[in-house]
């Protein structure tokens, strides 16, 4: 009798466009840990370098578009990449080089992070590449993941009087392109924290979670990669957002504070931690901050 000389299936590709993040807390180093967590293979096109820690961003050095597009085109044609997230892109150019790679593969669903801004408030993206994102990549985008000021960040019209609802940024941003929003609501004012997907006929789901106390950095990250993670093990999008909010939720609720800002949340909780001392998530539990 021979042993069996078959290749074991590979898991499911994940390629990310994103900044590093020394503290491992955000970027794409957030998105390595999350995607791995949930038994994805996470690939890498490296997009800048960040000079960071858990209290905030003292500096972005965005790599050429060039060298993007080279990390990137040298991965996709050696592996058959199944979905695609897209985190800080650092520079125009480097937006117009991601659009125009992604476009090469339309079959591919894409998960965008408009990360704009950090949790202390960082400038991350200024309004020359916040332009770009909103004509090149928002029609190529399966699923937008902005936090609600982001999301008005992105839908703003001189012809608004007042700051328009997340309702009506939704409307405009699929109108802009993009297939499905996900908004989540940790910066509003509201007892609860309540995250919307809509799509292209309105709200798709409305998720109340209770706020979590902390702080947290590189949720957003994390709620991203994990809902690209669920689209790529097979989830429909609707499926892959409640899944990646219950799998948010837990990491954040067994996040630590290994610095002096923000807590990091845990993406491999369930790693470090028996059954009885992960408490469940219920329907109205969520992350507190989004990066």
């Amino acid at each position: 009798m021979t042993a069996s000389t078959a290749t074991p299936p590979s898991p499911p590709l994940v390629l990310v466009f994103a900044a590093s993040d020394p503290s491992s807390g955000a970027g794409i180093q957030a998105d390595l840990l999350t995607l791995a967590s949930l038994g994805c293979h996470p690939l890498t096109a490296l997009t800048a370098v960040t000079v960071q820690d858990t209290v905030g961003v003292q500096s972005v050095h965005p790599l050429s578009a060039e060298l993007v597009e080279q990390q990137a085109r040298t991965i996709l044609e050696d592996m058959p990449v199944v979905a695609f997230k897209i985190g800080v892109l650092g520079s125009v150019e480097n937006v117009l080089a991601v659009a125009e790679i992604v476009s090469d593969y339309p079959e591919i669903p894409l998960i965008l992070d408009p990360v704009l801004a950090s949790g202390r408030g960082d400038d991350l993206s200024g309004e020359e590449i916040i332009s770009a994102i909103r004509e090149m990549l928002l029609p190529q985008t399966t699923l937008l993941t902005p936090n609600a000021p982001e999301a008005r960040r992105l839908a703003e019209s001189d012809e608004d009087d007042s700051e328009p609802s997340i309702d009506i940024c939704a409307q405009r941003l699929i109108e802009m392109g993009a297939q499905y929003v996900l908004i989540t609501g940790t910066h509003e004012n509201t007892a609860q924290v309540i995250n919307t997907l809509y799509g292209p006929d309105g709200a798709i789901r409305r998720d109340e979670w209770e706020r979590l106390p902390g702080s947290y950095h590189g949720s957003g990250c994390t709620l991203a990669s994990a809902i690209a993670g669920c689209i790529a093990g097979g989830a429909s999008v609707e499926d892959a957002v409640r899944d990646a909010q219950d799998y948010t939720w837990q990491t954040l609720k067994n996040g630590f504070r290994a610095g002096m800002g923000q807590f990091i949340p845990d993406r491999f909780f369930w790693a470090r931690s028996t059954d009885d001392a992960v408490e469940e998530s219920t329907p109205e539990t969520q992350p507190d901050a989004h990066e």
